[in-house]
């Protein structure tokens, strides 16, 4: 009301200063006095501007900021605060913490506290003193994230067993909140035993110690494992005190490997190897044992430093070599499964725990070689004879071939020399190919000894294994169990007939079917093959015959016995340059015979002279000279 009055009071003062201004001006000299006029805002204070806004001196503005900064607490980003809840919103908790402005926390972050009410106080953490809307940045997480770090740095260090809740499941393992701050429990470290499913430990609270912490990235990884092996340590070194070697114990399979299951003792783990599980052969341990299996097992052996003990389940058992059937004996007939295989022969499991071996030499009374490993296939039963067995040593011998009568006993009435027959090839070699004529009879045919006209690099050149092959038994030798077989000997030898069609300095066309720095093979009629060495390749041109190129060859070497037809393209062209010039020294000689005869005949149609003759003609010549000086006078 004052400040109204004022300006009143000073407008009343602007109207008479302008009255004054428009009263003429007297014309004496005389001064005169202006009448004062009082007015009712004489008061008013001219320093406020028209914005109601006052304006103080240096001095007391910087004195009445430090009265007001003194009212507010000193705060910074990050800093930890006490607060309280002023006021609560649908959403969010206003927090009062003796700051310039009030802050607003979610209010998902109370979810913890139950009744959150006006003037309850909590911990808050100052993320901003002032975002960019000028507001007061809190949070009740960062704060509560801050002090459990805190509190597991501490808990780590002192090996204090805390409590957590497991809030999910993830890669690897479980999340454990641990005074509401999210921890890592591996998978490995939740039990002593292997765990599979995870899921059954989601909402579980549990107890834990810290086992490793990551300061740069505020990251802690707990174990509930380390608690239980604190608990049985004390069980394990009361049982390792009492073990002893053969001692039986009663254990329980937690865990089975493609080398074997590992057993617990009650508190302490052991291991039962693949091969102590059962005499027989097993390929995985599955086989005999199952998961949560209790077994009596014997101890084997044990490490007290490295905490190991070794297992047997087959020891508690007779060895099958010592309670054989009596029986069983050399020659016997028995029959086994085929339950490992060597290139040396195959393995044959009469019982669990006894084994007998099939040599290669004993499969069949043939003498071809035989590959087991093709021969025998793993699960095939057999029957077989005993040939040899040695219960001390544990070794048995056997043989399939002796379950039949030996048919080299009779080889030369159903396989006499000359015969014809049709064979199996049953292997192929680089040198030959082997054919089966019946089971156990078999022979050899050399590679040389498979064409009369080609030769092959390699007899699968000409045959396969499984196909049927005619042949004719060239040999026989009884006493090393051998045949030798040959094929191109169902026909007669071409050789004979072909000596004169190749003779030496005939010509023939053939094509180059392959090269190599040496020479070229050479394609020739009748299925014949021929060779021409690299510098018979040569052409007129200079130029080399390319492979699979025709041309003319000449025969230079014809070996009916080694069976070799050695060819020249280049003798062809070199010999008809040879010919030209032979022909042009031998025309060039009658020519030269010719006229040799010719001035023989003129000779001696034509006198001799004599030497008076002689005389007389050179008193003519001598006459004839001066006569010619005398005119030229």
């Amino acid at each position: 009301m004052n400040l109204i009055n004022k300006q009143l009071n000073a407008d009343a003062q602007e109207n008479a200063a302008a009255s004054e201004a428009a009263v003429p001006t007297a014309t004496t000299n005389a001064p005169v006095e202006a009448p004062v006029v009082e007015t009712a805002h004489d008061d008013f204070d001219w320093s406020i501007d028209k914005r109601n806004v006052s304006h103080y001196a240096e001095a007391d503005r910087v004195k009445y900021d430090k009265v007001y900064d003194n009212t507010f607490v000193q705060i910074e980003d990050g800093e930890i605060v006490r607060g309280g809840v002023v006021a609560l919103t649908k959403t969010d908790v206003v927090i009062n913490i003796g700051f310039k402005s009030d802050g607003l926390v979610s209010l998902n972050e109370f979810r913890d506290i139950q009744g959150l009410k006006i003037g309850d106080e909590v911990e808050v953490m100052v993320v901003e003193k002032e975002d960019r809307n000028g507001n007061l940045h809190l949070s009740r997480k960062s704060a509560r994230i801050f002090r459990a770090w805190e509190r597991i740095v501490e808990v780590h260090k002192t090996g204090e067993v805390i409590t957590g809740t497991v809030t999910s499941k993830t890669k690897g393992g479980l999340i454990v909140d641990v005074f509401g701050m999210e921890t890592f429990l591996p998978g490995s470290q939740i039990d002593v035993k292997p765990v599979t499913d995870y899921d059954q430990f989601v909402g579980k609270t549990m107890e834990f110690k810290v086992v490793k912490i990551n300061e740069a990235i505020k990251n802690a990884v707990v174990s509930h494992k380390a608690l239980i092996e604190s608990d049985i340590e004390a069980q394990r070194a009361e049982i390792m005190s009492k073990l002893e070697k053969g001692q039986v114990l009663e254990g329980v399979v937690k865990n089975i490997t493609d080398f074997g299951a590992f057993m617990d003792l009650g508190g302490l783990d052991g291991l039962l190897y693949i091969t102590d599980i059962s005499w027989g052969r097993i390929s995985h341990p599955s086989e005999v044992v199952k998961m949560d299996q209790k077994l009596q097992v014997v101890v084997l052996d044990f490490d007290d430093d490295k905490k190991r003990i070794s297992l047997g389940l087959k020891q508690l058992t007779p060895h099958p070599w010592d309670v054989l059937p009596e029986g069983l004996a050399e020659g016997s007939v028995v029959k086994g499964k085929v339950v490992n295989i060597e290139d040396y022969g195959a393995f044959l499991e009469i019982q669990p725990g006894v084994e007998g071996l099939v040599h290669v030499s004993e499969i069949t009374w043939a003498n071809t070689p035989i590959n087991a490993k093709e021969f025998f296939k793993l699960g095939d039963e057999y029957e077989a004879k005993v040939v040899t067995l040695d219960k001390d040593a544990r070794k048995m011998s056997l043989s399939i071939k002796q379950m039949s009568q030996d048919p080299w006993n009779t080889i030369e009435t159903k396989f006499p020399e000359g015969s014809k027959h049709k064979g199996l090839v049953k292997n192929i070699t680089p040198y030959g190919v082997f054919v089966e004529l019946e089971p156990g009879i078999g022979g050899m045919i050399h590679i040389s000894d498979l064409s009369w006209l080609k030769r092959f690099a390699h007899p699968t050149d000409y045959t396969k294994v499984g196909e049927t092959i005619d042949v004719i038994i060239l040999s026989i030798d009884k006493e090393n169990r051998k045949l030798q077989l040959g094929h191109k000997q169902l026909e007669e030898d071409p050789w004979n007939a072909l000596e004169d069609t190749f003779a030496v300095g005939t010509l023939h066309e053939g094509t180059v079917t392959r090269k190599d720095e040496k020479g070229a093979l050479v394609q020739l009629p009748y299925g014949l093959e021929g060779f021409a060495p690299n510098r018979h390749l040569n052409k007129e041109d200079g130029k080399q015959v390319q492979a699979d190129e025709t041309a003319q060859f000449m025969v230079i070497e014809f070996d009916r016995n080694e069976k070799r037809i050695v060819l020249s393209h280049a003798r062809i062209w070199e010999q008809h340059i040879a010919e030209e010039k032979e022909a042009a020294k031998k025309e060039a000689r009658v020519e030269s015979d010719k006229t040799k005869k010719a001035v023989k005949t003129i000779q001696n149609k034509v006198e001799k002279a004599t030497l008076g003759d002689l005389g007389a003609l050179a008193e003519i010549k001598a006459k004839l000279q001066e006569g010619e000086g005398g005119e030229n006078k």
